[in-house]
């Protein structure tokens, strides 16, 4: 994965743009794989761990009425912590998660099942995964189909 994170890394760093994250499942892994590439700190600006609803609502700026009605893991909420980080971490690019990493379902939602935000220059979008295997696997696969999404945003 070190790869992809480095052709992230590469694409940010030649279109002079920059990355933060805002995230709650994964804990700061997807920044951790970001800042593992020499020279991340060029683009890389920061990143904000929001495990709890309190923390999504004081650092990402989510709204505390969509938390109540929708709850943290949706699609709304992925795009509100991508533009969160973007805007508390002035950078160009914000990328938000949530989801449920298992072992087992939380508050109904199948393990597995995962929103990456995106939030741009341009817009802001969402896409929701549905994702196998153990806690470490669910994870991983985030932080995977994290960079992937924004390194398609980056090559057009």
């Amino acid at each position: 994965m070190n790869e992809l994170a480095a052709v992230v890394i590469e694409r940010l760093r030649a279109r002079g743009e920059t990355v933060a994250t805002a995230e709650s499942l994964t804990g700061g892994g997807l920044c951790a794989e970001l800042t593992s590439v020499p020279g991340a700190s060029d683009v890389v600006r920061g990143g904000l761990i929001v495990y709890t609803d309190e923390l999504k609502i004081r650092l990402a700026d989510v709204p505390r009425e969509l938390l109540e009605r929708v709850g943290a893991v949706d699609g709304d909420v992925a795009k509100c912590l991508a533009a969160g980080a973007r805007t508390k971490c002035q950078a160009d690019w914000g990328i938000g998660l949530t989801g449920v990493a298992g072992p087992g379902p939380a508050d109904g939602i199948p393990a597995g099942t995962v929103y990456v935000g995106l939030a741009g220059p341009d817009s802001t979008s969402a896409r929701r995964l549905q994702l196998s295997g153990d806690r470490s696997a669910v994870r991983q696969a985030t932080i995977e189909h994290a960079l992937r999404l924004l390194g398609e945003h980056l090559s057009q």
